[in-house]
């Protein structure tokens, strides 16, 4: 007799081949047939039962993020479905390998406007770059393993719509499951040797040049730091880059815009060459000097001259390229501009660090951050919502280079922190996880702290609380808008998390936060989740897109009034050091 395997245990086979351990999702009538084989193979594929699917769906992503190897959720048909999509949105805008696995009425019912049927492939066209229907069993594991392959060859979500019952038919148990075997990742050399000299060229003849890396240098931090120091070149990141170069690097001015540090800003106002590496960072537009010679040296052939007019353009391994560029290149001389810059960040750090262990006053949001960086182990995950603890995690977490970040980069969706350090968590369960959020975006999720409870993870789960929508608030003031819309209750999130479970402590007072956060690693160390729910005042963090604090461009006053309103007496605008190491500045 020719042997035989349900169709939905060889899909699942097909998962496990390409090294998927496990599996978010919340079981519907049309995703039954699957979650039998789930069931069947639950020795070797863990499913992972979230309370939301929109929490399953972004931690999937958040696998991606962290391992580079695809994450995967599931939702049944129609509500379960439509859960997905800020997971796939997620995947598609920071370009990240991730299965979706949709449930569908069974094929007799397709077409009749069934019960919870939905045309389910058209919805997810924009959001995939592959989004299919299965027509026959003997196909799912099949179309399965194509979606795992489109899904890693083009960075971003792949749907595999299953209707109810071809899961549960049987299928030759010898068939072709997987191609995972055969998987392989395009390697691209360095870039030639004219191109490297041409650009070493421009650098030679800038006065005010910087590095803005991204994702794209993951893994070669020594290589970008030795280039920065031959060349004196300061180096911005990305936030998403933000793990990549440790924090306590001499010239590393933080990221740009909004979401950013003072040195960064004030450095790019003045840079007169850019070298864009790895990265597609999307306010290029507005934060780059039009007029600035642009190098980019970047692996997609889509983003080359994306963002700013490009005098050399290298389509080519980013860290090859810059390990082509220390060994082609002299030891340039010691630069003011460089020096300055590093004076800036010492001085820039100095204000974080006062505002840290700050104990005056009501608590604001830095001495929480202060605990944090004190109890952070040196491979510590952090997961990093969306909102205004985003932009204070940019600049407080003092990262080492050895520690993981996440977040929801281009899409920026709320309650992205939660679900990203259950993937956390998952995938490293003996390093320390913590999910940093603000008290909206913690609103949407926090149902998903019993999945934390269910499965033992032990996350360490802060939350901002300052009743309201912070970022938002702020916006609308600088658009000179009466406040609207953002007020937040004052959500007892300690309460909410002993009732899932864990243990759930409020902090008013910032003498209260180092004996909470010691209880909280206490508690990790003995595999249990903790929330803190730090209940901090509403004041705005230093908006660095918008300083006053050249005396060449406000007058005393301003810089005074916005001095006391930040706590910035010691912050020394980057004209000063410029001024103090002899840079000229048109």
């Amino acid at each position: 007799m020719v042997k035989t395997i349900k169709a939905g245990v060889a899909a699942l086979k097909t998962l496990e081949s390409w090294g998927v351990t496990h599996v978010y999702g919340i079981p519907g009538g049309t995703f039954n047939n699957m979650m039998y084989a789930l069931d069947e193979e639950k020795d070797n594929l863990k499913y992972i039962h979230v309370r939301h699917e929109e929490v399953g769906a972004l931690a999937a992503v958040a696998d991606g993020k962290l391992t580079g190897h695809i994450g995967v959720a599931f939702g049944s048909a129609g509500p379960g479905a439509t859960h997905l999509f800020q997971g796939a949105y997620d995947a598609k805008m920071d370009k990240v390998p991730t299965l979706f696995l949709v449930g569908q009425v069974e094929q007799r019912f397709m077409n009749y406007d069934f019960f919870q049927e939905l045309d389910e492939d058209p919805m997810f066209q924009d959001a995939a770059l592959y989004a299919r229907t299965v027509t026959t069993a003997a196909s799912l594991p099949h179309i399965i393993d194509e979606a795992i392959r489109r899904a890693y060859a083009g960075r971003g979500a792949a749907i595999v719509v299953i209707p109810s019952d071809l899961a549960a038919e049987e299928i030759p148990a010898d068939g072709y499951y997987s191609a995972a075997a055969t998987h392989a990742t395009p390697v691209l050399p360095a870039g030639s040797d004219e191109q490297v000299d041409a650009a070493l060229r421009l650098i030679g003849a800038a006065q005010r040049p910087v590095m803005y890396v991204g994702q794209g240098v993951r893994g070669a931090a020594d290589t970008v730091m030795t280039l920065a120091r031959k060349l004196q070149m300061p180096v911005i990141t990305t936030a998403l880059g933000k793990p990549i170069i440790p924090y306590e690097f001499e010239s590393l001015l933080g990221s740009a815009a909004r979401v950013a540090s003072k040195p960064a800003n004030e450095a790019l106002r003045v840079a007169d060459l850019i070298m864009f590496v790895g990265s597609n960072y999307p306010f290029a537009e507005v934060m780059f000097s039009p007029n600035a010679k642009f190098i980019q040296i970047e692996a997609d052939s889509k983003t080359l001259g994306k963002r700013h007019h490009t005098d050399v353009a290298i389509l080519a391994d980013a860290p090859a390229t810059l390990k082509k560029m220390i060994d082609r290149s002299d030891d340039a001389p010691r630069s003011g501009w460089y020096q300055a810059n590093v004076d800036n960040v010492k001085n820039w750090h100095q204000y974080n660090d006062d505002m840290m262990t700050r104990t005056t006053g009501k608590m604001r949001f830095e001495p929480v951050f202060g605990q944090i960086n004190r109890i952070a182990t040196d491979d510590a995950i952090f997961a990093i919502d969306v909102g205004d603890v985003t932009q204070n995690a940019v600049r407080l977490l003092k990262v080492n280079g050895r520690q993981a970040w996440t977040t929801s980069g281009l899409f920026a969706t709320m309650g992205a922190g939660l679900p990203a350090a259950l993937a956390g968590q998952l995938s490293f369960p003996k390093r320390q996880v913590f999910n940093l959020a603000g008290d909206g975006a913690a609103a949407m999720v926090m149902q998903d702290l019993d999945t934390e409870v269910r499965y033992h993870l032990p996350i360490i789960n802060v939350v901002f609380s300052n009743n309201a929508l912070g970022y938002i608030e702020d916006e609308q003031e600088d658009d000179g808008h009466e406040w609207f819309g953002i007020d937040m209750p004052a959500i007892d999130f300690a309460t909410v998390a002993k009732g899932m479970g864990m243990t759930g402590i409020t902090v008013t007072q910032v003498d209260e936060l180092p004996a909470a956060f010691e209880t909280a690693e206490a508690n990790r160390a003995a595999g249990k989740p903790t929330l803190i729910d730090a209940k901090i005042t509403n004041e705005r963090p230093i908006p660095v897109e918008h300083l006053q604090l050249d005396p060449n461009q406000f007058d005393a006053d301003t810089i005074a009034a916005f001095k006391k309103r930040y706590y910035a007496e010691k912050l020394v605008p980057l004209s000063e050091f410029l001024k103090t190491h002899k840079v000229p500045v048109a």
